[in-house]
């Protein structure tokens, strides 16, 4: 457990988010929880301010110690919130959020640390899916359209980007040649993993796949095991079933639910360790994506070993070895996926892997400490940060003047429509 010194207690920082925390249902929503939990860690206060509308799943953070905020886009009633807050940090949730409210903050609290949390590059994203859906092998140079002209500006705008996978760090530094000092790479903020006391390799059966329906890439990973992976693994292991999870299952996943081929769609699962600890293998075949992938890292964490694609495992190991099988087409994804169901010392292996990967490279409090000095010294040598960084200043300079003249019209569009 960090101990905060204590003359740096009691700072306050505003978390900015696209929307409400789910971190049930969401990878992006339990990164954010990752961040609330490091700044309580240190006694921050912490405010969390939304302009989307929270549902019966999302997180009650006053029970957590938060302040909230329900926001309204383009309405000057943002600035008297933030003025009367006053904010030593504020930390946008993704780049679509900087761009909405960054040039507020900058007019409003000029001295407060502006930290960009990309949850992914939606750039690589949107890429990759362009390439995949034209059957085109992704290149690098794919990446330089719209959505990546209005990322980078953002992470240029800000004073520090949180990146939490080491190939789009690499990415980010090598392409789109961004200066080191406006980056963090911050892999998951995870506890330590128990590796005792967990089922067997005996005990457990079956394979699992899990994801939310609403993300694209998993639902091409459900589509693609229907249609291309799932026959090829049964044609060898007849009794085997596969167990597909996620949040927000539409009707379309439930019409591919089929028992006589051992194919289910179970929904939402109640608890992620029971069902994935119930499984001898977690399937991620992810043809499309960014960013590193919540699911395998449960997985680790309750010691199911995987098989998953090259963009399932990019960023996920920090050099060590691999906690599973890697294939990029449907029969060598099937094939790896009996050889590691079948062969119990490889399974042993890949588990042991995993809970080195969870222990080492996520580990919480290596991780969070890392990340806070990060933020300290950007913090401490704000003035100087911002001045070495021209392109910064220039891309604030023109982004706030076009996005308040548009956000003031918007606002009194909307007051004269009221009227």
């Amino acid at each position: 457990m960090i101990s905060p010194p204590k003359k740096l207690m009691d700072k306050h920082i505003l978390i900015l988010g696209l929307v409400w925390p789910e971190p049930d249902a969401t990878g992006a929503s339990q990164r954010i929880m990752e961040h609330i939990r490091l700044f309580q860690a240190y006694n921050w206060r912490i405010t969390f301010a939304c302009s989307a509308t929270p549902n019966h799943a999302t997180t009650k953070l006053q029970d957590l110690g938060c302040n909230t905020q329900q926001l309204t886009l383009n309405c000057g009633s943002f600035d008297v919130f933030i003025q009367a807050l006053q904010p030593d940090i504020v930390l946008f949730d993704r780049f679509m959020v900087e761009e909405q409210f960054g040039w507020r903050v900058s007019n409003v609290c000029p001295n407060a640390l502006r930290v960009l949390e990309t949850i992914d590059l939606h750039c690589l994203r949107e890429a990759r899916y362009q390439a995949f859906k034209r059957g085109l092998p992704f290149t690098l140079d794919m990446l330089n359209h719209d959505t990546a002209l209005r990322e980078i500006a953002a992470i240029y705008r800000s004073d520090l980007s949180i990146i939490i996978s080491s190939f789009e760090y690499d990415v980010l530094q090598s392409h789109f040649n961004i200066p080191k000092d406006l980056l963090h790479l911050c892999p998951f903020m995870l506890k330590q993993t128990k590796t005792t006391n967990l089922p067997t390799f005996n005990a457990r059966q079956h394979f699992i796949s899990i994801g939310n329906f609403r993300h694209a890439p998993n639902w091409d990973a459900v589509l693609w095991l229907k249609q291309e992976v799932w026959g090829l693994i049964r044609a060898q292991l007849p009794q085997a079933e596969l167990h597909i999870y996620g949040a927000y299952t539409p009707a379309k996943a439930t019409a591919l639910h089929n028992p006589r081929e051992g194919f289910y769609i179970k929904g939402k699962a109640e608890s992620v360790q029971d069902v994935m600890q119930s499984a001898r293998i977690c399937l991620a075949p992810l043809r499309f994506g960014a960013g590193i992938k919540t699911k395998l890292a449960d997985a680790m964490m309750f010691g199911t070993p995987n098989v998953t694609t090259n963009i399932g495992a990019e960023g996920m190991s920090g050099g060590l070895g691999w906690s599973g099988l890697v294939a990029d087409d449907a029969q060598n994804f099937a094939d790896a996926a009996v050889k590691l169901y079948r062969d119990k010392n490889k399974w042993l292996q890949a588990q042991s892997n995993g809970f080195a990967i969870i222990n080492q490279y996520f580990h919480r409090e290596n991780n969070q400490q890392t990340l806070y000095q990060a933020i300290l010294n950007t913090r401490n040598q704000l003035q100087t940060y911002r001045q070495n960084n021209f392109t910064g200043l220039m891309l604030n300079h023109h982004h706030h003047r076009s996005t308040e003249f548009m956000s003031r019209w918007i606002e009194a569009k909307n007051l004269n429509h009221s009227n």
